[in-house]
């Protein structure tokens, strides 16, 4: 609430308008990555395989990750089944297919099928006989991009600690849009 006055937040627009945007921007930021790779006579694919840490995870599980958490969330948020992939990438290209499907699959989705997602129920499964519970806004704002954020940011930070020359606008590139000189 704000000085007194309800707002009203989109589901579909925080979901969809979130994840298509930065999962196009991770597929350029792998096109850099092959670019890269070219230029640099090396083997493309040994990208995929490239980490940060030795616990944890390579590339192509970030990849999926960010795409699983974008299609799965959505899923939940709409109350449907999530369609898993099979997680069998073993080249950038591979993974950028991977995207272009999950892009898909959420630019297929209608607004209205968010409707009441704010407040659905969602309850996820955790060790230990535990589970997540959350309202469909807590879970979209708290978890499922908070999620999505770090595995598509850490597969950039692994794509630059590989040497790949990206920046910030490469992260954000869908916001060029939005510059603009002053009026």
């Amino acid at each position: 609430m704000e000085d007194g006055v309800t707002m009203k937040i989109s589901m579909y627009t925080m979901a969809i308008d979130t994840f298509v945007p930065m999962l196009r921007s991770l597929s350029e930021l792998l096109d850099k990555g092959a670019q890269h790779a070219s230029a640099n006579k090396l083997d493309p694919n040994a990208l995929v395989n490239a980490r940060l840490a030795p616990d944890m995870y390579t590339l192509d599980k970030q990849v999926q990750f960010a795409c699983y958490n974008a299609r799965n969330s959505t899923a939940l948020l709409i109350g449907a089944e999530s369609r898993p992939l099979d997680d069998n990438e073993k080249t950038l290209d591979d993974l950028k297919a991977r995207i272009a499907a999950t892009v898909d699959y959420l630019r297929n989705l209608r607004a209205n099928a968010f409707e009441g997602a704010e407040d659905r129920e969602i309850r996820i499964p955790l060790p230990n006989d535990m589970q997540l519970e959350m309202t469909g806004v807590q879970f979209l704002r708290d978890w499922a991009l908070p999620h999505f954020y770090f595995h598509v940011v850490t597969a950039y930070d692994i794509l630059r600690h590989s040497g790949v020359d990206i920046g910030k606008r490469d992260y954000l590139s869908y916001v060029g849009d939005a510059i603009r000189p002053k009026k």
